[in-house]
């Protein structure tokens, strides 16, 4: 499948029950519109990981804690893939 990955390392720290922990990946060639998914090298212990392209070149990544308790994840990588709408 074409399009357009990239990778950074991360820590997004401990995240309380009902917070999120966000970060921005530059992926160069991403597009409004474009679908973006993403992975995390650690565990990510019932988390929701969800990812979007917010801007041109750029996806924000996002871990959702609803777990009902604290969850402390140490520094990984996050990895983004984007696929351009008219490939699908």
């Amino acid at each position: 499948m074409s399009g357009y990955k990239a990778s950074t390392s991360w820590n997004p720290g401990s995240i309380a029950d009902g917070n999120e922990a966000v970060t921005e990946v530059t992926v160069t060639g991403a597009s409004l519109g474009d679908f973006a998914f993403a992975s995390f090298s650690l565990d990510v212990s019932d988390l929701a990981l969800t990812a979007a392209v917010t801007a041109e070149n750029t996806v924000t990544v996002q871990l959702g804690n609803w777990t009902g308790g604290n969850v402390d994840l140490g520094e990984g990588i996050v990895r983004v893939k984007v696929v351009p709408f008219d490939v699908i």
